[in-house]
């Protein structure tokens, strides 16, 4: 067994494509491999800056012989028959054919012995197919080639049990030659393994390991930080971005100037984060420090001061220009800004900013009525400057800032704190590990927001389909199921999609529709907290639920019912009932739901069942209609033992058919109780 090393050498690749990019070239090498009968014991993947290498372990020398016997015509068939089964494997004669006896008579067979091909050959093969089928999200042609990929490539490496397979691919061909860090260590490096390559590009100062690179990155700063008695601000993000960043990390501390403290930490934060992949960091309170990490590519002699220096100076141009624009945004207030939402389109079939902040302020008035505490006139204030911010300096210059320097500017004009609260918090939330406001005022406009433009592209008949979801609609939709569950609002979708709709003069089916969308996300959100997709359809299945919190009370009640051993007993026999009367009604014609005939109950076990179906269908029913879920289960529970007394003593279909229809009408009554609290034919399992 023999080790495979595989290095491509280029130009620096983008990082948000580097992890991506390796795992595809793991992926296509080895189901190449694969695909030639070559197994393996191991393959690994690494990536920096410049390279992507890709080791395999395990691999055969060679493929093995291979004996292919594929069946002819019959001994005595038709010449064409013959000749065509030899022209199919290369026959000049029919006696090159084997012959062998059968049950059906005697036939021709060819055995034809392929050779194994060394996998020196089979690499050569397979590299070039897996480096041209990488698929990267973007690519490039350089200088005159036809190649196109991410960045220009330097170089390649292909060694196999120490030895080069030249393949080519573009303007280069593989070798067993590399080099080191760009600027600390350019010089050739000759490699012959997967160990002799790490060991000689780490003494070339390039650390191949992304992991390694990123917990180095983490370490370094955060010892950094401690030493001034400061906490690094986790973002998981820009470590993985940093560490794509460089291939030997040197991590360096360094001051930002007092004259910016007094921007916003938000503004201070992005303008780090986005233009210089700057660390913050934080004093004990929490709040921003006056220093930033930096991360260089490179050692210099005197220990990094001069690297310190530059970015420094790079970051004071940088945050004067922020400093700019908060003070000159802040000379006329947030209101005055809104008249401009009226020149920005929100969508062409959808009018300007300015219309769908009507349709907020609208929407997020009436929903006041369902949130409590919410005082109407701050909701239509913050709904009226929501989307205001957009008009500003700041947000052209840090869009990731929109809401969150409307707050600021907010709180700056004298506007009340529930007010500015809301206009940072409308968006949100984003994503699921997102905070979801809790404030009234903030849960109104934000569900406003998301409705609204819900409702709009609903109306214009722009919906997801499939993986696409260009406007993010299903992430709105699971905003609003956030923000209805944790906060326990209990309003009626469909009335809000309707009132929603109707400020899109749009109408027909689209509430009903829009309801249809949210039971599916709604399985989405709650799947992953553990709830089965089944026990919701049985929920939703009895229609005219669009009250989340309690479908969530009812489901929640259904699961820990079916999860029970009355619960799982009911359910079978409710299938076993279904399963009959499915049956008998298709064979007879005709429906089994009348009340039963008293008088012709011939068991005890009948009348028993009877009597405790009366009585636990009303009450049920009256649990159902109070909310009282917990209590319709207890009700369902108490009919286990009359329902299993019936099945074991009592046979349906008996020859009396006055009989066999009093009990196929009991079976129904059991159909019945059980789908009153959900549709149990729903259910899976």
């Amino acid at each position: 067994m023999a080790e495979l090393l595989l290095e491509i050498l280029s130009e620096e690749i983008p990082a948000r494509m580097q992890a991506r990019a390796a795992d595809d070239l793991k992926r296509l090498v080895c189901e190449g491999l694969k695909k030639a009968g070559l197994g393996f014991d191991h393959a690994e993947v690494h990536v920096t800056p410049r390279r992507l290498v890709l080791m395999v372990d395990g691999l055969p020398t060679a493929t093995p012989d291979v004996s292919d016997e594929r069946k002819g015509p019959k001994v005595g068939a038709p010449e064409q028959a013959l000749a065509g089964f030899m022209k199919a494997n290369g026959f000049s004669s029919i006696d090159q054919a084997e012959i062998r006896e059968l049950p059906k008579g005697e036939f021709y067979f060819a055995v034809i012995e392929k050779k194994g091909s060394t996998t020196s050959e089979v690499l050569a093969e397979v590299m070039p197919s897996a480096l041209q089928n990488l698929p990267w999200p973007k690519s490039m042609r350089w200088a005159s080639h036809g190649l196109r990929w991410v960045r220009p490539i330097h170089s390649m490496i292909c060694v196999f049990d120490c030895a080069v397979v030249p393949f080519t691919f573009g303007p280069r061909t593989a070798a067993n030659e590399t080099i080191g860090h760009r600027f600390l260590s350019p010089e050739p490096l000759t490699v012959s393994s997967f160990a002799d390559y790490k060991e000689k590009l780490r003494a070339a100062k390039v650390m191949i390991d992304r992991g390694e690179r990123r917990d180095l990155i983490l370490a370094e700063a955060s010892k950094l930080a401690e030493a001034e008695g400061l906490s690094l601000k986790d973002d998981k993000g820009l470590l993985e971005e940093v560490a794509g960043l460089v291939e030997w990390p040197v991590v360096l501390m360094g001051t930002i100037d007092d004259e910016f403290m007094g921007v916003p930490p938000e503004v201070l934060i992005t303008s780090m984060k986005s233009h210089q992949k700057y660390f913050s960091c934080l004093d004990q309170d929490g709040n921003l420090a006056n220093r930033f990490v930096v991360v260089a590519n490179t050692e210099t002699v005197d220990g990094g001061k001069q690297v310190v220096a530059g970015n420094e100076r790079v970051l004071r141009a940088r945050l004067s220009d922020a400093k700019f624009f908060w003070d000159q945004d802040r000379k006329t207030s947030l209101a005055s800004k809104a008249p401009a939402l009226k020149d920005r389109v929100f969508h062409a079939k959808l009018g300007t900013l300015d219309e769908k902040v009507d349709r907020m302020q609208a929407l997020a008035a009436d929903l006041a009525d369902n949130v409590a505490d919410a005082d109407k006139d701050k909701v239509r204030s913050a709904a009226r400057l929501a989307k205001a911010d957009l008009s500003t300096g700041m947000v052209g210059e840090f869009p990731d800032l929109q809401g969150i320097i409307g707050r600021y500017y907010a709180l700056n004009d004298g506007e009340n704190p529930d007010v500015a609260d809301a206009i940072a918090e409308h968006y949100s939330p984003q994503g699921p590990g997102d905070t979801c406001p809790s404030r009234p005022v903030s849960i109104c406009v934000a569900l406003a927001d998301k409705i609204d433009t819900l409702a709009g592209f609903w109306s214009i008949d722009e919906k997801p389909t499939g993986s696409k979801d260009p406007y993010a609609l299903r992430r709105a939709a699971l905003g609003i199921i956030r923000l209805i569950l944790e906060n326990n609002l209990r309003l009626s979708l469909s009335q809000v999609f309707e009132n929603a709709l109707a400020h899109h003069k749009a109408g027909g089916d689209l509430s009903s529709d829009l309801l249809s969308f949210f039971a599916d996300r709604l399985k989405v959100h709650l799947k992953e907290q553990g709830v089965k997709h089944d026990h919701i359809d049985a929920v939703f299945a009895l229609g005219g639920e669009d009250d989340l919190v309690r479908l969530l009370a009812r489901v929640k009640a259904l699961s820990e019912f079916l999860d029970s051993e009355d619960g799982e007993n009911l359910l079978i026999a409710y299938r076993r009932a279904a399963n009959i009367l499915k049956i008998e009604e298709k064979k007879d014609g005709r429906s089994y739901a009348e009340a039963p005939d008293v008088s012709g109950f011939e068991q005890d076990e009948e009348k028993t069942l009877f009597g405790g179906l009366e009585a636990g269908s009303g009450l049920i029913a009256a649990a159902v209609s109070d909310q009282r879920f917990g209590d319709a289960m207890q009700a369902l529970a108490k009919l286990r033992g009359p329902v299993d007394a019936f099945f074991d003593a009592v046979t349906v279909n008996t020859d009396d058919p006055r009989t066999r229809e009093n009990r196929l009408k009991l079976l129904s009554m059991i159909r019945s109780a059980l789908d009153g609290v959900a549709d149990f034919s729903k259910i899976e399992g």
